[in-house]
Parts: C-alpha cells; sequence; structure tokens
C-alpha cells in the first residue's frame, strides 16, 4: 500500500507536525498571486479600482494577467500600501536589487505629456 503525506504525518508527533504544517503555512504565504495579495491586505476590488482610477473590470483583468508592465505592477503595490522592489539572483553572486525603473518611467511620462503639448 502506498504511504501518503497525510500517512507519513501521522507518524511524527504533535509538536513536529504543528512545526512542519507552520512551515507550510510560510511557503505558501510567501508567493501569493495578485489576488490573493489583495485579499490578504483586506482591499476590495472597488477600491482598487477607485485609487488606480480604473474600472472594478480592469482590476479583475489585471489580476488574472501574467505578463505585467512594471509600472502597473508598482502602481498595484502601491496601491495596497506596499512597495516593489525588483531583484535579480545569479548562482555565482549575492542577489542584486534593481533600481532607476521609476526615473526611467517618470522621464518617460515627462516626455510623453511635452509631446502632448507641442
Amino acid at each position: 500500500m502506498p504511504t501518503t503525506l497525510k500517512n507519513k504525518l501521522n507518524t511524527f508527533d504533535r509538536k513536529r507536525r504543528n512545526k512542519i504544517n507552520a512551515r507550510a503555512a510560510e511557503l505558501i504565504a510567501e508567493e501569493l498571486t495578485l489576488r490573493d495579495l489583495r485579499l490578504a491586505r483586506q482591499k476590495t476590488q472597488e477600491h482598487m479600482a477607485q485609487v488606480l482610477r480604473i474600472g472594478q473590470g480592469s482590476v479583475c483583468r489585471l489580476e488574472q494577467r501574467s505578463d505585467l508592465l512594471i509600472s502597473t505592477l508598482r502602481s498595484y503595490i502601491e496601491c495596497m500600501g506596499g512597495q516593489l522592489h525588483l531583484v535579480a539572483e545569479f548562482p555565482d553572486r549575492p542577489r542584486v536589487e534593481l533600481t532607476g525603473f521609476a526615473a526611467m518611467e517618470n522621464d518617460r511620462r515627462k516626455k510623453r505629456d511635452q509631446e502632448a503639448h507641442d
């Protein structure tokens, strides 16, 4: 008879099972979808839409997308009170936080605004 995870966990004492379950919850909490994150922050799609100045349907579609502009993701995260940090990881060096994206976006907006007024 194959051993199931439940059967294996039942071989451990209660303290060990609780520790395993707590660690599993930590790992799950480290990876959330945008929807899960919004719910964890106790925000509604309506609230997000109002702050972002878009429709509620747009928030719903944004949460389902797998490919977002960094500026869109940053706005979404900031709307919930957070900050977006981009980190690159390589096997042969420590983690590197990527910077300068906000400045590039601001420059792009200024240029677009100038072109609209010209």
